[in-house]
């Protein structure tokens, strides 16, 4: 997290983003080309979407993350939070957009589509990271524009796996995963700044967030301890954080060691 607030990624993690991407989205692809028919009508977990419906809009995450590539923008960017945040009340936009590449479409021919796909690599070498881009929410860096479709990514390939839980999950990449980790918690420190909790998510990252009572050596008393996935569920709204503590999922301890006033960073 030494990154300054702000700050555009060195090209050397840019270019880790976007093969962690397109390693993400072989995987994710080959998982979906194994079901069977009939599993694309199944509801998944997200409201009113199936599964056919949600891998329609994967289709819509692949091509925008080409598509705003060639747009610019003179606004100062908006920062990675407040832009993710934004997708909230544009749900019935979005919703609405899915539905149309999803339209009367066979599982077939969306998958099709999804493995015609161009690999985004060389037009994302063209881009720096710092190049602030027209995203559908608003100016965004380039580096922060594939953030949020590798977030999506991974985000999606779970909720994919959750939908249907009688089948082997979506191997989750290591570096994407990683990634998205890491991001989160970064977003988690920009939002809640300060040293009293320790937030700890092996073998990726630990960060300290939220104001309070400062430790002055040490570990902070506060200390919330969680792998990726729990992490990443959280902070895109997939489970609450009551839900989650009273299962055990999480370890906390410490009187102020919750997360709960600080999540979801985005649904």
């Amino acid at each position: 997290m030494s990154r300054k607030d702000g700050q555009a990624r060195p090209e050397s993690a840019y270019a880790a983003t976007a093969d962690a991407f397109v390693a993400q989205w072989e995987l994710t692809l080959q998982w979906l080309e194994r079901l069977a028919p009939e599993s694309f009508s199944v509801a998944s977990v997200l409201p009113e979407w199936d599964v056919r419906q949600l891998t329609a809009h994967l289709i819509l995450v692949r091509r925008g993350l080409v598509e705003r590539l060639t747009s610019r923008s003179d606004e100062a960017p908006t920062p990675l939070p407040a832009y993710l945040r934004r997708y909230q009340d544009a749900a019935g936009h979005i919703g609405a957009r899915t539905d149309a590449v999803a339209d009367d479409r066979t599982p077939q021919d969306l998958l099709t589509e999804l493995r015609s796909a161009p690999d985004p690599r060389p037009q994302l070498s063209e881009v720096g990271p710092a190049t602030v881009l027209r995203g559908g929410r608003g100016p965004i860096r380039a580096d922060d524009w594939l953030l949020t479709r590798l977030i999506e990514l991974v985000v999606h390939s779970d909720d994919l796996s959750q939908s249907l839980p009688g089948l082997p999950p979506i191997q989750l990449q290591r570096s994407a995963l990683a990634t998205v980790t890491r991001t989160l918690a970064e977003m988690l420190v920009r939002e809640a700044p300060g040293r009293s909790v320790e937030v700890r998510v092996p073998p990726f990252v630990a960060v300290q967030a939220i104001s309070g009572p400062r430790h002055t050596r040490g570990t902070p008393p506060n200390v919330v301890e969680m792998s990726p996935l729990v992490w990443m569920r959280l902070a895109a709204g997939r489970i609450g954080w009551d839900a989650v503590a009273a299962s055990g999922a999480v370890r906390a301890s410490g009187s102020r060691a919750s997360l709960a006033e600080h999540l979801p960073l985005f649904t």
